[in-house]
């Protein structure tokens, strides 16, 4: 063997010392995580924007942590099945809830939860966010805003609206608009989007004030058609519907962001390896593609401290427009 030869024999050992070695202290310092399968559990059914992030995430990080990502549906009481399941998990990383903005809210709206909305959970970081918009049957017989107020006033109780459950931001949208605009319609609460959505379009119900990722394509077929949406400025993805600031109502406004969140006691170093990779994740071009295509944004700068202080601040001030608007549970 020459000397050239030899070095580069050298050179390539070296190389993959310094890899194993790397590899060694990333396990050491996560316990060896992952080491198995992962399962992130989602509070709704197949289809709505929730279950959307959560299989966009499941399909990055399967590739990058090299071990399969479950989404597993655990719809029921508006997420909180799923977050209790989440809560009492083993933390290990292992188990992640898929929470949405339902997760602060449901602190206030029910009073006996087995777990604590803030204090039970180690958030990881928030993906996608999506504006509300007031969406109606093709068939309904107002175009805009001043007709959709119009008629909906001149018959209290008599139009309908759908929501994914009882106390989503679909719900709290509606209750704050009617204490807002003085009006009277009706709720009917489904067991998540898909299904509300599914009934909206067969004209069982009249409206919902929805997130746009569980109707962006209906729209763009033409299956749903907007009114107006709860943003300070038009959404990028629905240029020409106007605002509800636009349209002559002030003050109404309401997000909806999807996040990860593990439960509390999740070592940090776990915590921080998976923050890493999902952040990756959302900042790809494909994946940000994929969200817009389901009617969300791409969120890429909340880490876990930031996520964790979004919550604190949205438990107190979603659990003030609850009292405020005096939602209850249908």
């Amino acid at each position: 063997m020459d000397r050239l030869t030899t070095r580069r024999a050298f050179a390539s050992l070296a190389a993959g010392l310094a890899l194993t070695s790397t590899s060694l202290v990333q396990a050491q310092d996560t316990g060896g995580f992952p080491s198995q399968p992962l399962r992130i559990v989602v509070g709704f059914p197949a289809g709505g924007p929730t279950d959307v992030s959560a299989r966009l995430i499941a399909e990055s990080l399967t590739r990058s942590l090299g071990q399969p990502v479950i989404v597993d549906n655990k719809p029921g009481a508006n997420a909180t099945l799923a977050a209790d399941i989440v809560a009492r998990a083993k933390p290990d990383g292992y188990t992640i809830l898929m929470a949405a903005t339902n997760h602060p809210i449901n602190a206030s709206l029910y009073k006996n939860l087995k777990f604590d909305s803030e204090k039970s959970f180690a958030p990881i970081t928030a993906v996608a966010v999506a504006p509300t918009v007031l969406v109606v049957n093709p068939k309904f017989p107002a175009k805009t805003y001043a007709e959709f107020i119009a008629l909906v006033k001149s018959g209290p109780g008599k139009y309908t609206y759908a929501s994914a459950g009882n106390g989503g931001t679909p719900h709290l949208s509606a209750e704050m608009f009617k204490g807002l605009t003085g009006t009277s319609i009706v709720h009917i609460p489904y067991r998540g989007a898909a299904p509300a959505v599914t009934d909206l379009m067969g004209g069982q119900v009249d409206m919902s004030f929805a997130t746009l990722g569980s109707v962006l394509p209906l729209l763009q077929s033409g299956q749903l058609r907007a009114i107006a949406v709860a943003a300070p400025q038009r959404s990028r993805l629905l240029p020409d519907v106007p605002t509800f600031e636009e349209s002559g109502l002030k003050n109404f406004r309401l997000d909806s962001w999807y996040g990860l969140m593990a439960p509390a006691g999740t070592p940090k170093p776990v915590i921080d390896r998976l923050y890493t990779d999902i952040v990756k994740a959302v900042s790809q071009t494909a994946y940000q593609q994929k969200l817009n295509a389901a009617g969300l944004e791409p969120v890429t700068t909340s880490n876990p401290t930031q996520f964790t202080e979004q919550l604190r601040h949205e438990i107190s001030t979603y659990g003030a427009l609850v009292r405020a608007n005096n939602v209850v549970l249908d």
